[in-house]
Protein backbone atom coordinates (compact mmCIF):
# COMPACT_ATOMS: atom_id res chain seq x y z
CA UNK A 1 0.00 0.00 0.00
CA UNK A 2 1.21 3.24 -1.10
CA UNK A 3 0.71 5.93 1.76
CA UNK A 4 0.37 9.26 1.32
CA UNK A 5 0.72 11.68 4.86
CA UNK A 6 -0.76 15.28 4.03
CA UNK A 7 -1.98 18.31 6.15
CA UNK A 8 -5.60 19.96 5.14
CA UNK A 9 -3.73 23.14 3.35
CA UNK A 10 -1.97 20.25 1.12
CA UNK A 11 -5.19 18.80 -0.30
CA UNK A 12 -5.45 19.95 -3.21
CA UNK A 13 -7.11 17.47 -4.92
CA UNK A 14 -9.80 14.72 -3.35
CA UNK A 15 -8.07 11.04 -2.40
CA UNK A 16 -10.09 7.99 -3.59
CA UNK A 17 -9.20 6.62 -0.14
CA UNK A 18 -8.73 8.60 2.86
CA UNK A 19 -7.56 8.19 6.89
CA UNK A 20 -8.16 11.50 8.82
CA UNK A 21 -6.33 11.53 11.99
CA UNK A 22 -7.25 13.36 15.05
CA UNK A 23 -5.62 11.80 18.08
CA UNK A 24 -6.05 14.77 20.52
CA UNK A 25 -8.95 14.47 20.73
CA UNK A 26 -11.65 14.46 17.60
CA UNK A 27 -11.64 11.01 17.27
CA UNK A 28 -10.59 9.83 20.11
CA UNK A 29 -13.68 11.30 21.73
CA UNK A 30 -16.15 9.92 18.52
CA UNK A 31 -14.77 6.54 19.59
CA UNK A 32 -15.91 6.95 23.00
CA UNK A 33 -19.12 8.63 21.80
CA UNK A 34 -19.68 5.13 19.89
CA UNK A 35 -18.38 3.10 23.07
CA UNK A 36 -20.91 4.73 25.32
CA UNK A 37 -23.78 3.83 22.70
CA UNK A 38 -24.33 6.80 20.13
CA UNK A 39 -26.05 5.52 16.53
CA UNK A 40 -23.98 8.24 14.47
CA UNK A 41 -21.89 11.23 14.89
CA UNK A 42 -22.77 14.20 12.67
CA UNK A 43 -19.42 15.97 11.64
CA UNK A 44 -20.97 20.21 11.21
CA UNK A 45 -18.93 22.49 8.89
CA UNK A 46 -19.54 25.58 11.74
CA UNK A 47 -20.55 26.40 15.38
CA UNK A 48 -24.08 27.47 14.02
CA UNK A 49 -24.45 24.44 11.80
CA UNK A 50 -23.98 22.84 15.05
CA UNK A 51 -26.06 24.48 17.08
CA UNK A 52 -28.62 24.75 14.39
CA UNK A 53 -28.94 20.71 13.96
CA UNK A 54 -29.09 21.16 17.71
CA UNK A 55 -32.63 22.98 17.60
CA UNK A 56 -33.67 21.03 14.80
CA UNK A 57 -33.33 18.02 16.83
CA UNK A 58 -33.53 18.61 20.57
CA UNK A 59 -32.60 15.61 21.04
CA UNK A 60 -29.08 15.27 19.47
CA UNK A 61 -26.33 15.89 21.51
CA UNK A 62 -24.04 18.95 20.28
CA UNK A 63 -20.15 18.82 21.21
CA UNK A 64 -17.71 21.76 20.46
CA UNK A 65 -13.82 22.25 21.20
CA UNK A 66 -13.22 24.28 24.13
CA UNK A 67 -15.08 25.20 27.74
CA UNK A 68 -18.95 24.86 27.76
CA UNK A 69 -20.96 27.10 25.49
CA UNK A 70 -24.62 28.00 25.58
CA UNK A 71 -26.64 25.62 23.41
CA UNK A 72 -24.19 22.80 23.40
CA UNK A 73 -24.66 19.76 25.46
CA UNK A 74 -20.55 18.67 25.75
CA UNK A 75 -17.04 19.17 24.97
CA UNK A 76 -14.42 17.09 23.23
CA UNK A 77 -12.43 15.85 26.10
CA UNK A 78 -12.88 11.90 26.69
CA UNK A 79 -12.36 11.97 29.93
CA UNK A 80 -15.65 13.86 30.32
CA UNK A 81 -17.41 12.26 27.82
CA UNK A 82 -16.97 8.74 28.87
CA UNK A 83 -19.57 9.47 31.77
CA UNK A 84 -22.33 10.15 29.43
CA UNK A 85 -25.46 8.13 28.35
CA UNK A 86 -25.42 8.46 24.78
CA UNK A 87 -27.92 5.27 23.90
CA UNK A 88 -29.14 5.99 20.59
CA UNK A 89 -28.40 9.05 20.62
CA UNK A 90 -26.86 11.12 17.31
CA UNK A 91 -23.91 13.38 18.41
CA UNK A 92 -22.80 16.58 16.81
CA UNK A 93 -19.57 17.69 16.70
CA UNK A 94 -17.60 20.31 15.47
CA UNK A 95 -13.90 20.80 15.90
CA UNK A 96 -10.95 22.44 15.15
CA UNK A 97 -9.40 20.10 13.09
CA UNK A 98 -10.55 16.84 12.99
CA UNK A 99 -13.99 17.87 11.41
CA UNK A 100 -12.66 20.14 9.48
CA UNK A 101 -9.67 17.79 7.90
CA UNK A 102 -13.11 15.09 7.44
CA UNK A 103 -14.94 17.49 5.59
CA UNK A 104 -12.06 18.55 3.55
CA UNK A 105 -12.05 15.25 2.00
CA UNK A 106 -15.97 14.28 2.25
CA UNK A 107 -15.81 12.97 -1.48
CA UNK A 108 -13.28 10.40 -0.93
CA UNK A 109 -14.48 7.41 -1.96
CA UNK A 110 -14.43 5.41 1.07
CA UNK A 111 -13.48 8.33 4.30
CA UNK A 112 -11.85 6.92 8.10
CA UNK A 113 -11.51 8.76 10.66
CA UNK A 114 -9.23 7.39 13.40
CA UNK A 115 -6.77 7.93 16.58
CA UNK A 116 -4.45 4.99 18.54
CA UNK A 117 -7.58 4.21 20.30
CA UNK A 118 -8.94 2.10 16.62
CA UNK A 119 -5.59 1.72 15.39
CA UNK A 120 -6.03 -1.92 14.41
CA UNK A 121 -9.17 -1.99 13.37
CA UNK A 122 -8.83 1.06 11.15
CA UNK A 123 -5.71 -0.99 9.63
CA UNK A 124 -7.46 -4.02 9.63
CA UNK A 125 -10.50 -2.54 7.22
CA UNK A 126 -7.50 -0.63 5.04
CA UNK A 127 -6.23 -3.96 4.44
CA UNK A 128 -9.53 -5.35 3.44
CA UNK A 129 -10.77 -2.75 1.26
CA UNK A 130 -8.66 0.55 0.93
CA UNK A 131 -6.84 -0.45 -2.17
CA UNK A 132 -3.36 0.50 -3.04
CA UNK A 133 -3.08 4.55 -2.26
CA UNK A 134 -4.48 5.44 1.19
CA UNK A 135 -3.37 9.11 1.92
CA UNK A 136 -3.71 10.09 5.65
CA UNK A 137 -4.65 13.52 6.62
CA UNK A 138 -2.66 14.90 9.77
CA UNK A 139 -5.02 17.56 10.69
CA UNK A 140 -3.15 18.76 13.87
CA UNK A 141 -0.86 22.15 13.55
CA UNK A 142 -1.19 22.41 9.29
CA UNK A 143 0.21 18.61 9.19
CA UNK A 144 2.96 18.98 11.29
CA UNK A 145 1.16 17.74 14.50
CA UNK A 146 3.72 14.60 15.74
CA UNK A 147 0.75 12.65 17.57
CA UNK A 148 -1.49 12.86 14.27
CA UNK A 149 1.91 12.23 11.97
CA UNK A 150 2.71 9.33 14.48
CA UNK A 151 -1.00 7.25 14.24
CA UNK A 152 -0.84 7.49 10.73
CA UNK A 153 2.45 6.29 10.03
CA UNK A 154 1.89 3.28 12.67
CA UNK A 155 -1.57 2.70 11.10
CA UNK A 156 -0.22 2.64 7.74
CA UNK A 157 2.89 0.52 8.97
CA UNK A 158 0.33 -2.27 10.78
CA UNK A 159 -2.07 -2.36 7.31
CA UNK A 160 1.63 -4.48 5.76
CA UNK A 161 3.50 -5.25 8.88
CA UNK A 162 2.08 -7.43 11.48
CA UNK A 163 4.64 -7.46 13.73
CA UNK A 164 5.16 -3.35 13.72
CA UNK A 165 5.46 -1.95 17.30
CA UNK A 166 3.17 0.95 19.12
CA UNK A 167 5.72 2.11 21.51
CA UNK A 168 7.91 4.29 19.29
CA UNK A 169 4.49 6.17 18.15
CA UNK A 170 2.91 6.60 21.48
CA UNK A 171 5.94 8.41 22.59
CA UNK A 172 5.90 10.76 20.10
CA UNK A 173 2.42 11.64 20.79
CA UNK A 174 2.89 11.84 24.63
CA UNK A 175 5.78 13.76 23.70
CA UNK A 176 3.70 15.93 21.36
CA UNK A 177 3.27 19.54 21.37
CA UNK A 178 -0.88 18.91 22.10
CA UNK A 179 0.02 16.69 25.04
CA UNK A 180 2.33 19.38 26.21
CA UNK A 181 -1.05 21.83 25.48
CA UNK A 182 -3.09 19.19 27.10
CA UNK A 183 -1.14 18.54 30.74
CA UNK A 184 -0.48 22.04 30.86
CA UNK A 185 -4.17 23.18 30.82
CA UNK A 186 -3.44 25.87 27.59
CA UNK A 187 -6.45 24.18 25.74
CA UNK A 188 -9.95 24.21 27.52
CA UNK A 189 -12.65 21.89 28.33
CA UNK A 190 -10.07 19.34 29.89
CA UNK A 191 -9.95 15.82 31.88
CA UNK A 192 -7.04 15.19 33.78
CA UNK A 193 -7.46 11.71 32.25
CA UNK A 194 -7.72 13.03 28.58
CA UNK A 195 -4.02 12.36 27.31
CA UNK A 196 -3.95 8.58 28.69
CA UNK A 197 -7.20 7.81 27.09
CA UNK A 198 -5.74 9.29 23.74
CA UNK A 199 -2.91 6.73 23.68
CA UNK A 200 -5.01 4.17 24.82
CA UNK A 201 -3.84 1.97 21.95
CA UNK A 202 -6.47 0.07 20.29
CA UNK A 203 -9.02 0.40 23.00
CA UNK A 204 -11.93 -0.33 20.40
CA UNK A 205 -12.60 -3.29 17.64
CA UNK A 206 -14.06 -1.16 15.27
CA UNK A 207 -13.12 1.50 12.58
CA UNK A 208 -14.78 4.47 12.08
CA UNK A 209 -16.53 5.45 8.47
CA UNK A 210 -17.75 8.36 7.29
CA UNK A 211 -20.57 8.95 4.53
CA UNK A 212 -22.82 11.44 3.02
CA UNK A 213 -26.57 11.04 4.24
CA UNK A 214 -29.28 13.60 3.55
CA UNK A 215 -26.09 16.29 2.42
CA UNK A 216 -25.14 15.57 5.95
CA UNK A 217 -21.44 13.81 6.61
CA UNK A 218 -22.18 10.69 9.33
CA UNK A 219 -19.47 9.08 11.24
CA UNK A 220 -20.82 5.43 11.98
CA UNK A 221 -18.91 2.83 13.87
CA UNK A 222 -17.65 -0.06 11.54
CA UNK A 223 -16.29 -4.12 12.40
CA UNK A 224 -12.81 -3.54 10.78
CA UNK A 225 -13.85 -7.57 10.35
CA UNK A 226 -16.88 -7.21 8.13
Amino acid sequence: MKARFLGIPELVETPPVAVVIDVMRAYTVAAWAFAQGAEKIVLAESLDEALALKARHPDWVALKDGPPAPGFDAVNSPGLLRSLDLGGRTVVQKTTAGTVGALAVKDASLLLCAGFVVAEATARFLRERGGDSVTFVVTGEDGRADEDLACAQYIARRVTEDETEADGFLRRAGASRAARELAEGVREGVHPDDIALCLELDRFPFAMVATSEDSLMVLRPHPGDA
